[in-house]
């Protein structure tokens, strides 16, 4: 089963807890034990796992991100090439198992959507898959 979230976001570069959604989706599904799949559509935003219980840490991220990857004159002619370069750090999916109907995270895991050239309307797919055992 596919499901599509709409994800928004208000900042150029934003990592959005969307734990909670992907959760319910999966939930939703029917699935008990198998795997859910995450994609992101788009070349510059991206998900990833990462710790949820302290917000210093996403700040922190995207604060490592930007010094990584700072915002140059590249050649790319809309000026969002470092949003590309960061979009391809973080990655483009995910792939979680679920467990007696809901995702497996470790205690201070959460998912984010992670935007880096926004704000925009941004969409996340879920697939959730039974396991065949």
């Amino acid at each position: 089963m596919m499901r599509v979230l709409d994800v928004m976001t208000r900042e150029r570069c934003q990592m959005v807890n969307v734990t909670g959604e992907v959760s319910q989706a999966v939930k939703t599904s029917g699935v008990e034990k198998g795997v859910c799949l995450l994609f992101v559509p788009h070349t510059t935003a991206g998900i990833v796992i990462n710790e949820n219980a302290d917000p210093d840490v996403t700040r922190d991220i995207l604060s490592g991100l930007d010094a990584i990857v700072p915002r140059l004159k590249y050649r790319h002619m809309e000026g969002n090439s470092d949003a590309h370069i960061k979009a391809a750090l973080a990655g483009q999916s995910l792939t979680l198992i679920i467990e007696d109907g809901d995702i497996q995270l470790g205690t201070w895991q959460g998912i984010y959507f992670c935007e880096f050239d926004g704000p925009r309307e941004r969409k996340l797919f879920v697939r959730t898959m039974k396991a065949e055992e």
